[in-house]
């Protein structure tokens, strides 16, 4: 036995060596990929911009899937390898870019700018050198001195208050001056902008949360109100921070969140609260679940976690949006009779409709799915 450990030990040493050389090749080769980064970053810095170029990524995976396929690599594995390599660099870009302002020395003035978002943006325009200037509750009496020779003025306050605080601000604004708000709503802020301000207005809409590190592909909508030319250089710098900038009007914009978020917070809301009322045992359910399982109540769980009154606000936000959720309602007493006659047939045929109906979104969804569940079971 001691002879036969030797003999191995003696054979896998030399396998074990190269492959430590080869592992020390690849550290080197990713330092020289940083290093040629750091001059695509210096090229956009010089350029303006934008660090997420989404035909570029796509193509470049493609590729390498082919050329794994043909050599025995597993393609999926070689693609979550560079998604993390491109992820990585995206991300170094855009700390990089955050200190490369647009239209440098403006000055910016965000009205709620101690708030959560508020200070987000707040932080991201003082990193791009911009002069920025914080209106909160108490500083009214000085929002004149605040808002003298203001470029942009950026609205961040909770919806019921946006319009009232656009009207109070704008008699204070140059005419030139960029108007902007940070709300989840985008008919009526846009339309009180437009009213209350002579010069350049744009809906602005973060579908993403206070809490994120990084602006690295994340969606901002943005709705054009006045002089769309004028809001340019904002959208320009928005792209220069990482963010995916998508242009929609109000009335698009508004109509699209009533299922994208409205619909959706509500649906997770009754989900959790169903729970609630049921006494679930939560963690006991967990170590029965399949990871989709996990992955689901992962989405309701991490609404419970987070300020309700943010929630309520999307969710009532508009009359329009309370007769959606009261139309889901209605569809779902729908299926009472189906269940109450054991109906399966019918089940069936609803959910054959259904499924025609989503189209090849069904495939895409299979395989979107399909790799967060891999990855949560790597996780957990």
């Amino acid at each position: 036995m001691e002879k036969h450990n030797k003999n191995f030990q003696e054979q896998i040493k030399p396998l074990r060596d190269e492959i430590d050389r080869i592992d020390a090749d690849i550290l080197s080769l990713l330092v020289r990929r940083q290093e040629q980064v750091e001059q695509v970053v210096a090229l956009k810095k010089a350029c303006k911009v934008q660090v997420y170029h989404p035909a570029r990524e796509e193509d470049l995976i493609s590729k390498l899937r082919i050329q794994a396929v043909k050599t025995g690599v597993d393609p999926d594995f070689l693609e979550d390898l560079y998604r993390v390599i491109l992820r990585q660099s995206r991300v170094k870009q855009t700390r990089q870019m955050e200190h490369k302002a647009v239209r440098p020395g403006a000055k910016v003035l965000i009205i709620g700018g101690t708030g959560q978002m508020g200070s987000l943006f707040a932080g991201l325009f003082k990193k791009s050198r911009y002069e920025v200037r914080i209106l909160g509750e108490p500083d009214w009496d000085h929002a004149p001195d605040l808002c003298s020779d203001i470029d942009l003025v950026l609205v961040s306050v909770p919806i019921e208050k946006t319009g009232q605080v656009i009207q109070k601000i704008a008699p204070f604004l140059p005419e030139r001056t960029l108007m902007a708000d940070l709300t989840s709503v985008k008919q009526e802020p846009v339309a009180q902008m437009l009213a209350s301000h002579k010069g350049p207005v744009m809906g602005i809409h973060p579908l993403f949360g206070p809490s994120s590190g990084s602006l690295d592909k994340q969606i901002i909508v943005v709705s054009p109100g006045r002089n769309f030319e004028e809001c340019q250089w904002l959208m320009d710098q928005l792209g220069l921070w990482g963010a995916v900038v998508v242009k929609a009007t109000p009335e698009e914009h508004d109509e699209v969140m009533e299922l994208v978020q409205a619909l959706r917070h509500f649906a997770t809301f009754c989900f959790g609260r169903f729970l609630f009322q049921k006494k679930a045992d939560i963690q006991r359910t967990l170590e029965f679940s399949s990871p989709i399982y996990r992955l689901e109540l992962g989405m309701v769980g991490r609404l419970f976690a987070q300020d309700p009154g943010l929630y309520s606000e999307i969710i009532f936000a508009t009359p329009k949006r309370r007769k959606l959720l009261r139309d889901f309602i209605d569809s779902m007493e729908q299926h009472i009779d189906m269940l109450e006659k054991n109906d399966k047939d019918l089940f069936i045929d609803r959910f054959r409709k259904i499924a025609q109906w989503f189209g090849p979104f069904g495939g895409q969804a299979m395989r979107e799915s399909t790799f967060l569940i891999n990855k949560l079971i790597e996780r957990f």
